[in-house]
């Protein structure tokens, strides 16, 4: 199976502020792909650019996008490895608009092969139930907590707080919000890497009277050695998240034993082939793992949960990105939330794409 054409989008998406540490996004910078081949499959993969975690932007994206399309112009489709070689080959790190190409030859796999791609990707796939949590933004801890009780109006069983300002705020943040929810909520945080060595240690030691679950990257990446110190100390689990990019991150981590847990977000690993060996060095530690991702829309969430429910070892779930806060969904197909609780589609492949109609008000070229 050859690819003949590809259409790229800059698939921007307006949503409400939404703030983390690093930095706030006041629309989704994302990119979609539809990839066309001479046996009539078309393939379809998006990816969300985040600047200040990834370095990448939708302009970059878009631009080195044009450059991967032409590389894989009347090359073999169906060669997921010889593919992506070929892109880091061409260029390093990328990963962000890399993912959205990984993406686009797993779905035709997965769709010249007739199968979902949770069976493509595993054929003994389990059932499992896949709670996604629901994030609140920073804001002020009153208006933090009025959202969680908002959420659990809703029906939300899992919170994810960002935090990583003022560790004392960030303190008083999650303190506010468990005497919000039900005592049975489950609250997990993320400091975005926002926080030093020591206003970790006492943020962790604070918020440990609050029940919750697990930190996600208290401090920045070059922290990176005093993690284990830090995760052996802290009283509250510690996920590593902009630290693992791929698996040489997770065998690092693993090895000086920084992390608990781990998030696999594909922005950051390039992809499903990079997740599946980050997800294996990882289970191989006896590190479970959380299913991530940035601000994408349904579609590239509907992967996302494909390999979720395909992989056993990822016991955490995230993929909340289409709501928080994007004003429209131009998504055909894919999943379905039954009180937060995900379901993925059984057409071959990823099962979802974009309104034809949305795409004709996107800026995009054709190689």
């Amino acid at each position: 199976m050859i690819f003949t054409a590809f259409e790229i989008y800059k698939y921007s998406i307006p949503m409400h502020p939404f703030t983390i540490a690093t930095g706030t996004m006041n629309f989704a910078q994302n990119i979609f792909i539809k990839a066309f081949t001479n046996e009539n499959i078309v393939g379809v993969g998006e990816c969300s650019a985040f600047p200040m975690i990834v370095g990448e932007t939708q302009e970059t994206c878009f631009v080195m996008a044009k450059d991967f399309a032409q590389l894989w112009k009347n090359k073999d489709a169906l060669d997921i490895e010889a593919r992506m070689s070929e892109l880091h080959a061409f260029t390093a790190y990328n990963a962000t608009i890399k993912s959205a190409f990984d993406m686009v030859l797993y779905d035709i796999a997965a769709k010249q092969a007739g199968k979902p791609l949770y069976s493509f990707l595993n054929a003994n796939t389990k059932q499992k139930e896949m709670i996604t949590d629901l994030t609140i933004g920073i804001d002020t801890p009153e208006n933090m907590a009025a959202k969680a009780a908002a959420f659990i109006e809703r029906g939300v069983q899992i919170i994810k707080i960002k935090l990583g300002k003022h560790p004392a705020e960030d303190v008083e943040r999650v303190k506010q919000i468990r005497e919000a929810v039900h005592p049975s909520t489950t609250l997990r945080v993320d400091a975005n890497q926002g926080w030093s060595y020591a206003d970790a240690e006492f943020a962790l030691n604070e918020i440990s009277r609050f029940d919750v679950e697990f930190c996600e990257q208290p401090m920045r990446r070059h922290h990176d050695p005093v993690l284990p110190e830090l995760t052996l100390n802290s009283p509250v689990k510690i996920m590593a998240d902009e630290s693992v990019f791929d698996h040489h991150d997770a065998k690092r981590l693993i090895a000086t034993k920084a992390c608990d847990y781990v998030n696999i977000k594909f922005a950051k690993s390039g992809g499903i082939l990079e997740a599946i060996k980050i997800n294996e060095v990882c289970k191989q530690g006896n590190i479970p793992c959380m299913m991530g991702g940035m601000l994408e829309s349904r579609l590239a969430l509907t992967a996302f949960a494909h390999f979720a429910k395909a992989t056993d070892n990822i016991r955490f779930y995230d993929m909340d990105t289409c709501m928080l806060g994007h004003k429209l969904d131009p998504v055909k197909g894919g999943i379905s939330f039954n009180n937060f609780s995900v379901t993925v589609p059984e057409e071959p492949g990823i099962g979802a794409d974009v309104d034809a109609e949305f795409l004709k008000s996107l800026e995009s070229a054709l190689i």
